[in-house]
Protein backbone atom coordinates (compact mmCIF):
# COMPACT_ATOMS: atom_id res chain seq x y z
CA UNK A 1 0.00 0.00 0.00
CA UNK A 2 1.50 3.39 -0.98
CA UNK A 3 2.40 5.47 2.04
CA UNK A 4 1.41 9.02 2.93
CA UNK A 5 4.52 11.15 3.11
CA UNK A 6 4.97 13.20 6.26
CA UNK A 7 7.67 15.59 5.18
CA UNK A 8 5.35 18.54 4.69
CA UNK A 9 2.45 19.67 6.89
CA UNK A 10 -0.88 20.00 5.08
CA UNK A 11 -2.59 23.39 5.30
CA UNK A 12 -6.07 23.65 6.78
CA UNK A 13 -8.45 26.30 5.48
CA UNK A 14 -10.14 28.78 7.80
CA UNK A 15 -13.90 28.55 8.36
CA UNK A 16 -14.16 32.35 8.45
CA UNK A 17 -15.86 33.31 5.15
CA UNK A 18 -14.14 35.89 2.98
CA UNK A 19 -17.51 36.89 1.48
CA UNK A 20 -15.69 37.71 -1.75
CA UNK A 21 -18.72 36.32 -3.54
CA UNK A 22 -22.32 36.46 -2.32
CA UNK A 23 -25.30 34.34 -3.30
CA UNK A 24 -29.03 34.57 -2.70
CA UNK A 25 -31.67 31.84 -2.67
CA UNK A 26 -33.70 32.48 -5.82
CA UNK A 27 -35.87 29.39 -6.20
CA UNK A 28 -37.07 26.15 -4.67
CA UNK A 29 -38.98 23.42 -6.50
CA UNK A 30 -40.29 20.03 -5.49
CA UNK A 31 -38.63 17.35 -7.59
CA UNK A 32 -40.49 14.46 -5.94
CA UNK A 33 -41.55 12.88 -2.66
CA UNK A 34 -38.28 10.98 -2.13
CA UNK A 35 -34.69 12.23 -1.71
CA UNK A 36 -32.98 13.90 -4.64
CA UNK A 37 -29.64 12.08 -4.75
CA UNK A 38 -28.05 13.58 -7.82
CA UNK A 39 -28.21 16.52 -10.20
CA UNK A 40 -25.78 17.86 -12.78
CA UNK A 41 -25.51 20.62 -15.38
CA UNK A 42 -24.68 19.80 -19.00
CA UNK A 43 -21.02 20.77 -19.50
CA UNK A 44 -20.71 18.87 -22.81
CA UNK A 45 -22.64 21.17 -25.16
CA UNK A 46 -22.57 24.99 -24.90
CA UNK A 47 -26.13 25.13 -26.26
CA UNK A 48 -27.35 23.46 -23.09
CA UNK A 49 -25.11 24.92 -20.36
CA UNK A 50 -28.19 26.14 -18.47
CA UNK A 51 -29.89 22.72 -18.60
CA UNK A 52 -29.59 20.26 -15.72
CA UNK A 53 -30.93 16.82 -14.90
CA UNK A 54 -31.94 15.35 -11.54
CA UNK A 55 -32.45 11.86 -10.08
CA UNK A 56 -35.33 11.44 -7.62
CA UNK A 57 -36.90 8.08 -6.83
CA UNK A 58 -37.66 6.25 -10.08
CA UNK A 59 -37.80 9.52 -12.02
CA UNK A 60 -35.27 11.44 -14.09
CA UNK A 61 -36.22 15.08 -14.63
CA UNK A 62 -34.69 17.61 -17.03
CA UNK A 63 -34.91 21.36 -16.28
CA UNK A 64 -33.69 24.66 -17.65
CA UNK A 65 -32.30 27.38 -15.38
CA UNK A 66 -33.83 30.65 -16.60
CA UNK A 67 -32.01 33.97 -16.41
CA UNK A 68 -34.66 35.44 -14.10
CA UNK A 69 -34.00 32.78 -11.45
CA UNK A 70 -36.76 30.45 -12.60
CA UNK A 71 -36.50 26.71 -13.15
CA UNK A 72 -38.48 25.43 -16.14
CA UNK A 73 -39.31 21.70 -16.45
CA UNK A 74 -38.42 20.28 -19.88
CA UNK A 75 -38.77 16.49 -19.67
CA UNK A 76 -39.55 13.77 -17.17
CA UNK A 77 -38.86 10.06 -17.39
CA UNK A 78 -40.39 7.48 -15.03
CA UNK A 79 -38.69 4.09 -14.94
CA UNK A 80 -40.88 1.08 -15.69
CA UNK A 81 -39.79 -0.40 -12.36
CA UNK A 82 -41.62 1.54 -9.64
CA UNK A 83 -39.20 0.16 -7.05
CA UNK A 84 -36.20 1.72 -8.79
CA UNK A 85 -34.41 4.51 -6.92
CA UNK A 86 -31.91 6.45 -9.03
CA UNK A 87 -28.75 7.51 -7.17
CA UNK A 88 -26.75 9.06 -9.99
CA UNK A 89 -27.14 10.76 -13.33
CA UNK A 90 -24.73 12.11 -15.96
CA UNK A 91 -24.84 13.75 -19.38
CA UNK A 92 -23.34 11.96 -22.39
CA UNK A 93 -23.94 12.07 -26.13
CA UNK A 94 -24.12 9.86 -29.18
CA UNK A 95 -21.62 9.85 -32.02
CA UNK A 96 -23.84 12.31 -33.91
CA UNK A 97 -23.86 14.73 -30.99
CA UNK A 98 -27.36 13.88 -29.79
CA UNK A 99 -27.61 14.45 -26.01
CA UNK A 100 -28.03 11.45 -23.71
CA UNK A 101 -28.89 11.25 -20.04
CA UNK A 102 -27.35 8.23 -18.30
CA UNK A 103 -28.83 7.15 -14.95
CA UNK A 104 -28.33 4.31 -12.50
CA UNK A 105 -29.38 3.34 -9.01
CA UNK A 106 -30.74 0.67 -6.70
CA UNK A 107 -31.50 -1.98 -9.34
CA UNK A 108 -28.07 -1.85 -10.99
CA UNK A 109 -29.49 -1.31 -14.50
CA UNK A 110 -28.16 1.78 -16.28
CA UNK A 111 -30.67 3.62 -18.46
CA UNK A 112 -29.42 5.65 -21.43
CA UNK A 113 -32.11 8.15 -22.44
CA UNK A 114 -31.97 9.94 -25.79
CA UNK A 115 -33.18 13.40 -24.81
CA UNK A 116 -33.74 14.37 -28.44
CA UNK A 117 -36.41 11.75 -29.14
CA UNK A 118 -37.40 11.17 -25.50
CA UNK A 119 -36.83 7.42 -25.72
CA UNK A 120 -34.66 4.83 -24.04
CA UNK A 121 -31.60 4.39 -26.25
CA UNK A 122 -30.02 1.51 -24.31
CA UNK A 123 -30.35 -0.36 -21.03
CA UNK A 124 -26.93 -1.39 -19.76
CA UNK A 125 -27.06 -4.64 -17.79
CA UNK A 126 -24.08 -6.13 -16.00
CA UNK A 127 -23.64 -4.81 -12.48
CA UNK A 128 -24.61 -7.24 -9.74
CA UNK A 129 -25.80 -4.53 -7.36
CA UNK A 130 -26.72 -0.86 -7.14
CA UNK A 131 -24.90 1.85 -9.10
CA UNK A 132 -23.62 4.73 -6.94
CA UNK A 133 -22.10 7.04 -9.52
CA UNK A 134 -21.78 7.54 -13.28
CA UNK A 135 -19.25 9.88 -14.89
CA UNK A 136 -18.69 10.79 -18.53
CA UNK A 137 -15.46 11.19 -20.49
CA UNK A 138 -15.59 14.81 -21.72
CA UNK A 139 -13.30 14.16 -24.71
CA UNK A 140 -15.15 10.99 -25.76
CA UNK A 141 -18.65 11.54 -24.34
CA UNK A 142 -19.87 8.15 -25.56
CA UNK A 143 -17.75 6.61 -22.78
CA UNK A 144 -19.00 6.47 -19.20
CA UNK A 145 -17.74 4.89 -16.00
CA UNK A 146 -20.06 3.36 -13.42
CA UNK A 147 -19.20 2.71 -9.75
CA UNK A 148 -21.14 -0.04 -8.04
CA UNK A 149 -21.93 -1.66 -4.73
CA UNK A 150 -20.75 -4.91 -6.36
CA UNK A 151 -17.15 -3.69 -5.77
CA UNK A 152 -16.48 -3.05 -9.47
CA UNK A 153 -16.12 -0.18 -11.91
CA UNK A 154 -17.28 -0.68 -15.48
CA UNK A 155 -16.46 1.25 -18.65
CA UNK A 156 -19.35 1.47 -21.12
CA UNK A 157 -19.92 2.73 -24.64
CA UNK A 158 -23.41 4.23 -24.39
CA UNK A 159 -23.76 4.53 -28.16
CA UNK A 160 -23.39 0.79 -28.73
CA UNK A 161 -24.41 -0.47 -25.27
CA UNK A 162 -21.14 -2.40 -24.87
CA UNK A 163 -19.44 -3.06 -21.55
CA UNK A 164 -15.80 -2.58 -22.58
CA UNK A 165 -13.77 -3.08 -19.42
CA UNK A 166 -14.44 -4.25 -15.84
CA UNK A 167 -12.11 -3.04 -13.09
CA UNK A 168 -12.27 -5.51 -10.19
CA UNK A 169 -10.48 -8.46 -8.70
CA UNK A 170 -7.19 -8.97 -6.92
CA UNK A 171 -6.14 -5.31 -6.78
CA UNK A 172 -9.63 -3.87 -6.89
CA UNK A 173 -11.93 -2.44 -4.24
CA UNK A 174 -12.98 -4.56 -1.27
CA UNK A 175 -16.27 -2.81 -0.58
CA UNK A 176 -18.82 -0.59 -2.32
CA UNK A 177 -17.33 1.70 -4.98
CA UNK A 178 -18.80 5.15 -4.40
CA UNK A 179 -17.26 7.52 -6.94
CA UNK A 180 -15.27 7.66 -10.19
CA UNK A 181 -13.77 10.38 -12.37
CA UNK A 182 -11.90 10.51 -15.69
CA UNK A 183 -8.51 12.24 -15.74
CA UNK A 184 -9.04 15.34 -17.96
CA UNK A 185 -5.37 15.46 -19.02
CA UNK A 186 -5.06 11.77 -19.85
CA UNK A 187 -7.97 9.93 -21.48
CA UNK A 188 -6.50 6.58 -20.42
CA UNK A 189 -6.73 7.21 -16.67
CA UNK A 190 -9.42 7.50 -14.04
CA UNK A 191 -9.82 7.36 -10.27
CA UNK A 192 -12.22 5.43 -8.07
CA UNK A 193 -12.92 5.42 -4.35
CA UNK A 194 -15.10 3.48 -1.97
CA UNK A 195 -16.08 2.20 1.41
CA UNK A 196 -12.82 0.26 1.69
CA UNK A 197 -11.27 3.70 2.52
CA UNK A 198 -9.05 3.73 -0.58
CA UNK A 199 -8.70 5.79 -3.75
CA UNK A 200 -7.32 3.95 -6.78
CA UNK A 201 -5.82 5.24 -10.02
CA UNK A 202 -6.44 2.98 -13.01
CA UNK A 203 -4.91 2.99 -16.48
CA UNK A 204 -6.73 1.89 -19.64
CA UNK A 205 -3.82 2.51 -22.00
CA UNK A 206 -2.89 -1.16 -22.35
CA UNK A 207 -6.50 -2.01 -23.20
CA UNK A 208 -7.37 0.95 -25.45
CA UNK A 209 -7.91 -1.27 -28.49
CA UNK A 210 -10.99 -2.62 -26.69
CA UNK A 211 -12.31 0.93 -26.48
CA UNK A 212 -11.72 1.49 -30.20
CA UNK A 213 -13.33 -1.84 -31.07
CA UNK A 214 -16.46 -0.93 -29.09
CA UNK A 215 -17.29 1.74 -31.68
CA UNK A 216 -17.03 -0.64 -34.65
CA UNK A 217 -18.47 -3.85 -33.14
CA UNK A 218 -20.75 -5.37 -35.77
CA UNK A 219 -22.71 -7.88 -33.69
CA UNK A 220 -26.13 -6.60 -32.62
CA UNK A 221 -25.74 -8.38 -29.28
CA UNK A 222 -23.41 -6.28 -27.06
CA UNK A 223 -23.10 -9.15 -24.58
CA UNK A 224 -20.94 -11.00 -27.13
CA UNK A 225 -18.25 -8.30 -26.99
CA UNK A 226 -14.99 -9.69 -25.46
CA UNK A 227 -15.14 -7.57 -22.31
CA UNK A 228 -11.76 -7.41 -20.57
CA UNK A 229 -11.20 -7.68 -16.81
CA UNK A 230 -8.59 -5.33 -15.33
CA UNK A 231 -7.48 -6.41 -11.85
CA UNK A 232 -4.65 -4.06 -10.91
CA UNK A 233 -4.62 -0.26 -10.54
CA UNK A 234 -1.43 1.73 -11.02
CA UNK A 235 -1.77 3.41 -7.62
CA UNK A 236 -3.73 2.89 -4.40
CA UNK A 237 -3.89 5.62 -1.77
CA UNK A 238 -5.17 5.63 1.80
CA UNK A 239 -5.27 9.32 2.65
CA UNK A 240 -8.54 8.92 4.57
CA UNK A 241 -9.31 6.75 7.60
CA UNK A 242 -12.98 6.17 6.78
CA UNK A 243 -15.37 5.67 3.84
CA UNK A 244 -14.50 7.76 0.76
CA UNK A 245 -17.61 8.72 -1.17
CA UNK A 246 -16.50 11.40 -3.66
CA UNK A 247 -13.33 12.04 -5.67
CA UNK A 248 -12.47 14.38 -8.53
CA UNK A 249 -9.34 15.17 -10.52
CA UNK A 250 -7.92 18.68 -10.10
CA UNK A 251 -5.33 18.80 -12.84
CA UNK A 252 -2.90 16.05 -11.85
CA UNK A 253 -3.95 16.39 -8.21
CA UNK A 254 -6.99 14.81 -6.55
CA UNK A 255 -9.82 16.18 -4.42
CA UNK A 256 -11.45 13.56 -2.22
CA UNK A 257 -14.03 13.49 0.57
CA UNK A 258 -14.64 11.04 3.36
CA UNK A 259 -17.08 11.11 6.30
CA UNK A 260 -14.53 13.10 8.33
CA UNK A 261 -15.93 16.62 7.88
CA UNK A 262 -13.31 17.68 5.34
CA UNK A 263 -12.20 17.49 1.72
CA UNK A 264 -8.54 16.81 0.95
CA UNK A 265 -6.41 18.04 -1.94
CA UNK A 266 -3.51 15.66 -2.43
CA UNK A 267 -0.83 14.64 -4.87
CA UNK A 268 -0.44 11.05 -6.03
CA UNK A 269 3.17 10.31 -6.91
CA UNK A 270 2.94 7.25 -9.11
CA UNK A 271 5.87 4.98 -9.88
CA UNK A 272 5.02 3.95 -13.42
CA UNK A 273 7.29 0.90 -13.47
CA UNK A 274 6.46 -0.20 -9.92
CA UNK A 275 2.68 -0.07 -9.38
CA UNK A 276 1.79 -0.04 -5.71
CA UNK A 277 5.02 1.61 -4.59
CA UNK A 278 4.06 5.24 -5.07
CA UNK A 279 3.33 7.82 -2.39
CA UNK A 280 0.56 10.27 -1.62
CA UNK A 281 1.03 13.72 -0.13
CA UNK A 282 -1.88 15.66 1.37
CA UNK A 283 -1.43 19.35 0.61
CA UNK A 284 -4.64 21.18 1.55
CA UNK A 285 -7.62 20.49 3.79
CA UNK A 286 -11.05 22.07 3.32
CA UNK A 287 -13.13 21.72 6.51
CA UNK A 288 -16.86 20.97 6.09
CA UNK A 289 -18.70 21.02 9.46
CA UNK A 290 -21.57 18.58 10.04
CA UNK A 291 -20.72 16.48 7.02
CA UNK A 292 -19.95 13.09 8.56
CA UNK A 293 -22.53 10.88 6.88
CA UNK A 294 -21.82 9.10 3.62
CA UNK A 295 -23.29 9.95 0.21
CA UNK A 296 -22.81 13.70 0.35
CA UNK A 297 -21.00 14.76 -2.82
CA UNK A 298 -19.30 17.98 -3.88
CA UNK A 299 -19.16 19.68 -7.28
CA UNK A 300 -16.99 22.23 -9.09
CA UNK A 301 -17.62 24.79 -11.81
CA UNK A 302 -16.40 24.04 -15.33
CA UNK A 303 -13.19 26.02 -14.88
CA UNK A 304 -12.32 24.49 -11.48
CA UNK A 305 -12.31 27.87 -9.76
CA UNK A 306 -14.76 26.94 -7.01
CA UNK A 307 -15.97 23.91 -5.07
CA UNK A 308 -19.35 23.64 -3.36
CA UNK A 309 -20.68 21.02 -0.96
CA UNK A 310 -23.76 20.70 1.22
CA UNK A 311 -24.01 19.23 4.70
CA UNK A 312 -26.47 17.61 7.09
CA UNK A 313 -27.91 20.97 8.21
CA UNK A 314 -28.84 22.20 4.74
CA UNK A 315 -25.90 24.59 4.47
CA UNK A 316 -23.60 24.91 1.45
CA UNK A 317 -19.89 25.66 1.79
CA UNK A 318 -18.23 27.34 -1.20
CA UNK A 319 -14.42 27.16 -1.37
CA UNK A 320 -12.05 29.07 -3.65
CA UNK A 321 -9.83 26.46 -5.34
CA UNK A 322 -7.37 29.09 -6.62
CA UNK A 323 -6.30 30.28 -3.19
CA UNK A 324 -3.53 29.22 -0.85
CA UNK A 325 -4.11 28.82 2.04
CA UNK A 326 -7.67 27.64 1.28
CA UNK A 327 -10.25 30.44 1.35
CA UNK A 328 -13.88 29.83 2.26
CA UNK A 329 -15.83 32.10 -0.09
CA UNK A 330 -19.16 31.93 1.71
CA UNK A 331 -21.60 29.70 3.58
CA UNK A 332 -25.09 29.54 2.09
CA UNK A 333 -27.95 29.03 4.53
CA UNK A 334 -31.65 29.81 4.81
CA UNK A 335 -34.15 29.38 7.62
CA UNK A 336 -36.26 27.11 5.41
CA UNK A 337 -33.29 25.02 4.29
CA UNK A 338 -32.53 22.40 6.92
CA UNK A 339 -32.64 19.12 4.97
CA UNK A 340 -29.52 17.07 4.18
CA UNK A 341 -27.99 18.18 0.87
CA UNK A 342 -26.89 15.04 -0.96
CA UNK A 343 -25.18 16.77 -3.88
CA UNK A 344 -24.58 20.20 -5.35
CA UNK A 345 -24.25 21.25 -8.99
CA UNK A 346 -22.40 24.39 -10.07
CA UNK A 347 -23.00 26.13 -13.39
CA UNK A 348 -20.13 26.55 -15.85
CA UNK A 349 -18.96 29.84 -14.31
CA UNK A 350 -20.02 29.09 -10.74
CA UNK A 351 -22.66 31.81 -10.59
CA UNK A 352 -25.49 29.32 -9.99
CA UNK A 353 -25.45 26.56 -7.38
CA UNK A 354 -28.13 23.89 -7.15
CA UNK A 355 -28.74 21.73 -4.09
CA UNK A 356 -30.21 18.20 -4.23
CA UNK A 357 -32.06 17.82 -0.94
CA UNK A 358 -33.19 14.78 0.97
CA UNK A 359 -36.66 16.29 1.44
CA UNK A 360 -37.30 15.95 -2.32
CA UNK A 361 -36.64 19.59 -3.21
CA UNK A 362 -34.09 21.35 -5.40
CA UNK A 363 -32.89 24.76 -4.26
CA UNK A 364 -31.26 27.35 -6.50
CA UNK A 365 -28.73 29.93 -5.36
CA UNK A 366 -27.46 32.71 -7.65
CA UNK A 367 -24.47 35.00 -7.28
CA UNK A 368 -25.49 38.56 -6.48
CA UNK A 369 -22.51 40.09 -8.27
CA UNK A 370 -21.67 37.86 -11.21
CA UNK A 371 -18.06 36.92 -11.80
CA UNK A 372 -17.50 34.94 -14.95
CA UNK A 373 -14.39 33.01 -15.93
CA UNK A 374 -13.50 34.20 -19.43
CA UNK A 375 -11.05 31.56 -20.61
CA UNK A 376 -10.14 27.97 -20.01
CA UNK A 377 -6.84 29.26 -18.56
CA UNK A 378 -8.80 29.36 -15.32
CA UNK A 379 -8.41 25.59 -15.32
CA UNK A 380 -4.77 26.06 -14.40
CA UNK A 381 -4.85 27.18 -10.78
CA UNK A 382 -1.52 28.89 -10.00
CA UNK A 383 -1.37 27.49 -6.48
CA UNK A 384 -0.71 23.99 -7.78
CA UNK A 385 2.47 25.09 -9.51
CA UNK A 386 3.90 25.97 -6.11
CA UNK A 387 3.43 22.48 -4.69
CA UNK A 388 4.65 20.03 -7.28
CA UNK A 389 7.06 17.70 -5.50
CA UNK A 390 8.87 16.41 -8.56
CA UNK A 391 12.22 18.21 -8.74
CA UNK A 392 10.46 21.55 -8.38
CA UNK A 393 8.74 21.23 -11.76
CA UNK A 394 5.09 22.13 -12.21
CA UNK A 395 3.12 19.08 -13.33
CA UNK A 396 0.02 21.01 -14.40
CA UNK A 397 -0.07 20.89 -18.19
Amino acid sequence: MPKITLGTESIVGSLTPSNQKSYKLTNKIRDGETPVYSLVFNFLDSRFFSVFVSACGNRINVYNCLEDGGIAPLQSYADEDKEESFYTVSWACGVKGNPFVVAGGEKGIIRVIDVGNEKIHKSLVGHGNSVNEIRTNVTKPQLVLSASKDESVRLWNVETGICILIFAGTGGHRNKVMSVDFQPNDEHRFISCGMDKTIKIWSMKEFWTYVEDSFTWKDDDPSKFPTKFVQFPVHTASVHTNFVDCNRWFGDFILSKSVENEILLWEPIVKENSPGEGTSEVILRYPIPNCNIWFIKFSCDFFLNYLSIGNQEGKIYVWDLKSFPPVLVTVLSHEQSNSVIRQTAMSTDGTTILAACEDGTIRRWDAIAEEKADTVEAQRPPLLHQYSRRKGKAKQK
